[in-house]
């Protein structure tokens, strides 16, 4: 395999406002792939926003009317899958030639959803990522995702896939990830804790893979007049400041953490470290007890709504 170059996006979207952070998508990408880039990652929520600072109007038993309102701007700022918004994405990705692997909020029927896509050089909508589980008060915008959204994906590097934030923390659902051989793991994310270091590089230590975590450089700039977030108005006023990074399998950092400001990182990944790097350590193969330890994932798409056609006498 040979080396493949890789680019993650560090910068804020446009919060609310689906058509200027696609503007933004095309802008950043084609500068990555000005740089060289043939995968390029961006943060998690970055079409259609992550909220920082918002509550929404939520209290327990109640909710305001200016949270109502909050939510139908993000929900008018959601993409469908498929629909006109993909099909400009992927239509990005085949013009760059380039894998592109970005967070989006997804809308399906009336809910919304913390989804990653993916895109191939070719222009190809591959598939999506549905967040399992949303954190704390994102559970108040966003719904589960559930087991048929955990795909991988061949590239010339090998398998990429992607786990959300702090899905990260989730053992079982890394383990999953590992069984399925990926070697490029995005972790698209809007945690810019000093602390997300550490749990990139122990994924990385821990499934033997490269790993490729994109956190927004938001400002309150980047956000609608009539945004009420927490932190107050000033258009300085940092919401989001990063801590973007690339590692090896063996947990060395290769780009990063971008500390502040926004940023493209670049790096080269070589597929033969992977090897290098399970000769000792093989989570899902020869460091695994199949006889003490077993991993059962349910795939099936979860629909609220299961009904059988069933005939009627004439």
């Amino acid at each position: 395999m040979e080396l493949m170059k890789v680019a993650v996006v560090q910068a804020g979207s446009a919060v609310f406002d689906r058509d200027a952070c696609l503007a933004k998508v095309e802008t950043l990408a084609r500068k990555a792939a000005e740089k060289g880039a043939q995968l390029i990652l961006f943060p998690e929520a970055f079409v259609g926003g992550y909220p920082k600072g918002l509550d929404f109007g939520a209290r327990v038993g109640s909710r305001s009317d200016a949270g109502r309102e909050d939510f139908r701007r993000y929900f008018d700022a959601a993409i469908e899958v498929p629909g006109p918004s993909v099909e400009r994405l992927g239509t990005l990705a085949g013009d760059l030639n380039t894998y592109l692997v970005i967070g989006v909020i997804e809308r399906g029927g009336g809910t919304l959803y913390c989804t990653v896509l993916f895109f191939g050089p070719h222009g190809t909508y591959l598939g999506k990522h549905r967040k399992l589980m949303p954190t704390a008060a994102e559970r108040l915008v966003w719904g589960f995702g559930d087991g048929s959204t955990l795909p991988v994906f061949d590239t010339p590097a090998g398998k990429l896939g992607a786990v959300i934030c702090w899905e990260n923390y989730m053992p079982l659902l890394r383990t999953y990830m590992y069984s399925q051989d990926i070697a490029i793991y995005c972790a698209p994310t809007a945690d810019d804790r000093e602390s997300w270091l550490s749990t990139m590089r122990h994924i990385a230590l821990e499934g033997r893979c490269f790993v490729l975590s994109a956190c927004q450089y938001l400002t309150r700039a980047d956000c609608p007049d009539e945004y009420d977030a927490v932190q107050g108005n000033d258009p300085a006023t940092v919401l989001m400041r990063g801590g973007s990074v690339i590692i090896n399998p063996l947990g060395e950092v290769l780009a990063g953490p971008a500390a502040e400001g926004k940023t493209i990182l670049m790096a080269d990944l070589d597929p033969a470290e992977i090897a290098r790097g399970k000769y000792d350590f093989d989570v899902t193969g020869n460091y695994s007890r199949p006889d003490v330890f077993q991993l059962r994932v349910n795939q099936s798409p979860q629909s609220p709504v299961a009904g059988e056609k069933k005939g009627f006498p004439a």
